[in-house]
């Protein structure tokens, strides 16, 4: 908790807010060969980041407290205009853009970009966010050169050091990443954002993200590591926010379609809308997807629609709408032990397994500029979605199908909520401060049922209760959620290079389970002796506060010095505890788990020679759920879920990457850079009740994170290649090496990855291709405690894509 002392002066900094003397300066901005008035272009202090954008006269106009500011001028498919001018000018300027050769080449494309935005971090204030002193990276989507279509993690992260990533859907229709020792099942540790509001299942209930958008209508992905808790939620890993590509503001009507081909039966289709006529803008896709997948039994079908409205009321207001729509079904070849793994890694002995995605989100947006250091955002946001599993599964997995009826599980999620931001610029003194402060309700109402389903071959996601009453998994549940936050967080520019930001967030928790399981018992000949109806209603209400802490040093424009803490939490779900798994128990004492984490790093550029960011991080956790081998009264070995102990997890991450195109003195028709990626963590249980426990590493660790590659241009061809590599990792806290009969805990072993892509650009269309695995490795990177397992989920073998792109 923070000291009455140091919250009295905290809360004197907040009040006394005042504003000192403001430098407004305004101009025009026009196409210089047919002196029109320019829309939407971009203004940016070279320093800190976007100011303002042009109307549709080409006007804009900011305030700043600098005497001296650099502006940088940015629209697509004109140069960019740097122009350093005295702020006390009171004259208006007169900016004139020079138009950039009509059909760009890839390299060009990349180079424009790339010069305006900073891929490796966001600014320190983004809209109404704060980022100072934070670990953050940023992915420009639309410039990787990743097989976008089936969201390839593993190259569209590849620069993103420490991440863990599960490599088993070749369809990419789940997103499973995770890092630092947090498990990477659907991103659960993580906050998942889709332009800044939730779409995960239930952000405290059941924070899994079975949606993913396609990458292929993403411009950015912003990551924000560790430090994310105080703006963003309670978790560990921090936030993922995928932002959307934006409104086409110089034509009416764009149309962008792409088809891609690939191997084993893989089709898709994106084709997207875009423009802006007046004050109303819009975008929109339709992502559709088919195959049959690497092993039998695999085969999928999926649909995505995305649709943006954005209507202007003026300079200040704006108001925006989205909705999205996913629905997607695929068949599921199950899980395998390491003995049928080491016989034949793709094959598959269960063909009666169906999984069902129906995902429903929607946003609407209102964003009002007071002033120019005054911005105010209100987002209200909500999901109607459903989940459906269903097959048979054993903790057996080498046990043949014998045809009975089949386990379903079906998740309601009813969930809507608001985020209001205020953040505001002033000044302490001849200090500069920024204060945002934000308010966020949550409100969810979610049901999950598990019963018996047909004993048929299809997916029929109905429940058989009357025709198989004596099934003995048998639950319903409500479970109602709701939390409510209130955050904020104060940069304190002690000098015009060094900043301090604290911050806060109090959070009120109450989940609740209301509902019933039955308690079958049969005898050996499968006569019922015991049938039993168990009501069970719990309630669990808690508050607390979380704190943090930002430090940044920028002794230039190309170096900082960076540094965080931050408190984490995170409750334990209902939904985890209701469902029946014969693969795993679960501990009825299971609790939420606590902790924090720190980094320090050292990011920037070298004379555009080297982009670099090295840091180190610590991780901490009390009470960690997690597996544990438990031998029971009758010798029975079994995996419990639980709370193993507490944890701490550290190491040393480092992303470099070298401009070899400024190295050697290449002409600007060359693009050639070679990054490398890399983290080394050390991990250990440092006390546990459990046996055997303490001093173990902790799971979903591998002690070396690697990724490295090269990417070369000429004109408009462009080549990239990627190679991965994971040490080792454990999969429980007993750091069990040997597998089980159901294939769930065991050692996960190293593995490599070697990808190839390779683009080239003509007029208005864009051939993309490339081989994923190209040495064919035979692998895994997951052992599934239930569906799509449980057991080994093999990875992907050697295959290959290619998209034909038409832009109109």
């Amino acid at each position: 908790m923070i000291s009455k002392d140091f919250s009295l002066c905290l809360f004197i900094g907040f009040l006394s807010l005042s504003l000192f003397s403001q430098h407004k300066i305004e101009g025009y901005v026009i196409d210089q060969a047919k002196q029109e008035p320019l829309k939407a272009v971009k203004v940016y202090d070279k320093t800190e980041g976007f100011l303002s954008q042009t109307n549709a006269s080409g006007f804009f106009s900011f305030e700043t407290q600098k005497q001296d500011i650099t502006l940088v001028f940015y629209a697509f498919g004109y140069q960019i205009l740097e122009k350093t001018i005295q702020s006390n000018d009171t004259a208006r300027l007169n900016i004139q853009l020079e138009t950039l050769s009509e059909e760009l080449t890839e390299v060009e494309i990349i180079a424009q970009n790339n010069k305006v935005f900073e891929l490796q971090r966001l600014k320190d204030v983004e809209g109404t966010a704060i980022y100072a002193g934070k670990k953050t990276e940023v992915i420009q989507v639309d410039q990787s050169m990743a097989n976008l279509a089936t969201n390839n993690a593993r190259q569209i992260y590849s620069q993103v050091a420490g991440l863990n990533i599960y490599q088993n859907d070749d369809a990419g229709l789940q997103l499973n990443i995770g890092g630092r020792g947090l498990n990477p099942n659907r991103t659960a540790n993580f906050n998942v954002r889709q332009n800044g509001y939730d779409i995960s299942a239930d952000a405290l209930g059941y924070p899994e993200s079975y949606y993913t958008p396609a990458s292929e209508g993403l411009e950015q992905i912003q990551i924000i590591r560790g430090a994310a808790s105080l703006q963003y939620g309670t978790q560990f890993g921090g936030l993922i926010n995928f932002k959307m590509k934006q409104p086409n503001p110089n034509k009416t009507l764009e149309i962008i379609t792409r088809n891609t081909a690939g191997s084993y039966g893989l089709y898709t289709n994106f084709t997207s809308l875009s423009g802006t006529k007046d004050n109303w803008s819009y975008y929109t896709y339709v992502n559709y997807k088919r195959g049959d997948g690497f092993r039998p039994n695999s085969e999928y079908e999926s649909i995505n629609i995305f649709s943006h409205v954005g209507y202007k009321f003026n300079d200040k207001t704006k108001l925006t709408g989205e909705v999205t729509y996913m629905n997607y079904l695929a068949q599921q070849a199950g899980g395998l032990t390491d003995d049928m793994f080491a016989e034949d890694p793709f094959q598959s002995n269960r063909e009666r397994n169906w999984f069902e995605v129906d995902w429903l989100l929607y946003n609407l947006k209102l964003s009002h500029e007071f002033s120019k250091q005054t911005n105010f955002t209100f987002s209200f946001f909500g999901l109607n979605a459903r989940r459906s599993a269903l097959g048979f599964r054993t903790n057996r997995v080498n046990q043949i199908d014998p045809l009975e009826e089949r386990d379903l599980i079906e998740s309601d999620f009813n969930n809507f909520g608001f985020e209001a931001r205020l953040l505001s610029k002033y000044k302490i003194g001849e200090k500069n401060a920024t204060f945002l402060i934000g308010s966020k309700l949550y409100n969810s109402d979610n049901q999950e049922r598990q019963g018996p389903g047909s004993d048929g071959f299809g997916a029929d996601f109905s429940f058989r209760n009357e025709e198989f009453p004596n099934y003995p998994n048998q639950s319903e549940f409500d479970l109602p959620n709701i939390n409510v936050a209130v955050f904020g967080e104060n940069i304190f520019y002690l000098s015009d290079k060094f900043s301090v930001t604290p911050g806060f967030r109090f959070e009120y928790i109450k989940t609740e389970s209301d509902g019933f399981f039955k308690r079958i018992n049969t005898d050996a000949a499968g006569n019922v002796i015991d049938n039993e109806t168990i009501q069970d209603q719990r309630e669990f209400e808690r508050s607390f506060v979380l704190l943090g802490l930002g430090l940044s040093y920028k002794p230039n424009d190309n170096l900082e010095v960076y540094g965080n803490i931050s408190e984490n939490y995170r409750s334990v779900t209902f939904s985890d505890i209701n469902i029946t798994n014969p693969a795993f128990a679960v501990n009825p004492d299971i609790t939420d788990e606590e902790g924090f984490t720190a980094d320090m790093g050292l990011r920037g550029n070298y004379n555009n020679f080297v982009s670099y960011d090295l840091g180190v991080f610590a991780l901490s956790y009390e009470g960690r759920i997690g597996f544990v081998q438990k031998v029971l009264e009758d010798n029975r070995i079994i995996s419990e879920r639980g709370n193993v102990g507490d944890a701490l997890m550290y190491g040393v991450e480092s992303l470099v990457d070298f401009n070899f195109k400024k190295l050697l003195s290449l002409n600007s028709n060359y693009q050639f850079n070679v990054f490398v990626n890399t983290s080394f963590i050390n991990s250990e249980y440092t006390s546990s009740q459990q046996l055997g426990i303490e001093g173990n590493e902790v799971e979903f660790v591998p002690d070396l994170n690697l990724k490295a590659g090269f990417r070369f241009g000429y004109k408009d061809f462009a080549a990239s290649m990627q190679y991965t590599y994971l040490s080792s990792q454990f999969t429980d806290a007993s750091n069990s090496e040997e597998s089980s009969l159901s294939g769930v805990i065991g050692e996960l072993p190293e593995y490599d990855v070697l990808d190839m892509s390779l683009s080239y650009r003509y007029k208005q269309f864009k051939l993309e291709t490339g081989i994923n695995n190209i040495l064919d490795e035979k692998y895994f990177t997951r052992r599934a405690t239930g569906y799509p397992g449980p057991g080994i989920i093999p990875s992907a073998p050697q295959n290959w894509y290619a998209t034909l792109e038409v832009k109109f």
